[in-house]
């Protein structure tokens, strides 16, 4: 047991328990009541009762002395996700043949910690080895490697961190198998296997670590629409069949003034499906330069994705894919666009930061 010294001189006591979180011991109430400056963002998600809140992180940014100070602040961060490390093209680069090099170190840093991690991802189309494709393989020699690859990588990492307490939170089993009008990504899984190949990485997860969350994660699930419909329908499918899934990732990735306002209507259609929800890839990104008037939308848009989480039972907790603009893959991808994240470049908190805290602070109805 120990006591931890917020900002503001609010001081809480920590535990390790045999249960699958951290239990922080204060008043809620009243540490809601706290004005912003004394901020920090797992405990209001905690005061909330979510299980965390959490962030992603990837090997070279470790390196960075200042960066890892914060990432291992587990009063804003009590849940990791390994961004790449877990991903196909790093664990399994020819067939048959696996390193976990760099998930090992991100998971190392989390135990030292006390932090929960997140698995990501089993079974994507995106950040293949080459082989997987360049194989060929017919639709038994496709299953048996998805098979194989999915109980090898979540095999490994099966584990423990605090006494009880499962080293991840989920595993993020099936990676955005949906096109935006709800049906099925044409993948060299979906092609080649066809639907199935989700049971059979659910199964294979499952097999590989019975008490692990199995989840299904995606973009552009934030709000009710034919996607969202999709993923509803699946789950439904999945259910009747028997097939282990606990959970549903709603990424996050959102554009600042486009914020759906249905989150909290869908979170809950989700929720009523009986498997949990999580926020997994939370940013919301914005034309470059950022201006006061778009910094101040983002602190609104990252408050009502939050307000939502909270008002739903079922949503146990929020990942934003990566804390800093420093190391966000915003602008790699969308030309023009980025700052999509609560701290800025040079590592100091955004308007953004305080609408998280505002969102955890909200009353639900």
């Amino acid at each position: 047991m120990e006591t931890l010294l917020l900002e503001g001189g609010l001081r809480v006591i920590c535990q390790c328990r045999d249960s699958t979180e951290m239990r922080y011991s204060y008043l809620s109430s009243a540490f809601l009541l706290l004005p912003a400056v004394s901020a920090q963002l797992n405990l209001f998600a905690r005061a909330s009762g979510k299980l965390y809140f959490g962030t992603a992180t990837d090997n070279p940014e470790l390196s960075d002395r200042p960066y890892v100070a914060q990432l291992k602040n587990t009063l804003d961060f009590a849940q990791i996700t390994p961004s790449n490390s877990m991903k196909w093209f790093a664990t399994e680069p020819s067939r048959g043949v696996f390193n976990f090099t760099g998930g090992d170190e991100i998971v190392r840093l989390a135990k030292k910690n006390k932090q929960l991690v997140r698995g990501h991802t089993c079974a994507w189309h995106s950040q293949l080895a080459d082989w997987v494709e360049a194989g060929n393989f017919d639709k038994k020699t496709l299953e048996s490697v998805l098979d194989n690859h999915c109980r090898t990588l979540v095999k490994h990492f099966k584990g423990e961190i605090c006494k009880s307490s499962p080293k991840f939170d989920a595993w993020d089993v099936v990676n955005e198998p949906f096109n935006e009008d709800g049906t099925f990504r044409e993948t060299v899984f979906y092609n080649t296997i066809g639907l199935s190949y989700i049971s059979t990485a659910l199964r294979a997860a499952r097999a590989a670590d019975p008490k692990a969350k199995l989840y299904i994660n995606d973009y552009n699930l934030e709000g009710l629409s034919p996607k969202s419909d999709g993923m509803a329908n699946l789950v439904k499918k999945l259910k009747a069949e028997r097939v282990p899934i606990d959970g549903i990732g709603v990424q996050g990735h959102l554009i600042v003034g486009q914020v759906p306002t249905t989150i909290k209507e869908n979170f809950q259609r989700f929720a009523d499906l009986g498997v949990e929800v999580a926020i997994t890839e939370l940013d919301i990104r914005m034309p470059l330069p950022p201006t006061r008037e778009l910094l101040e939308q983002q602190k609104k848009d990252y408050q009502t994705v939050i307000a939502a989480c909270k008002a739903v039972k079922k949503c146990i907790g929020v990942t934003i894919w990566d804390w800093t603009d420093k190391y966000s893959w915003v602008p790699g991808v969308f030309e023009g666009e980025g700052a999509a994240l609560p701290w800025d470049e040079n590592l100091t908190k955004k308007p953004a930061y305080y609408g998280i805290v505002d969102g955890w602070k909200s009353k639900t109805k």
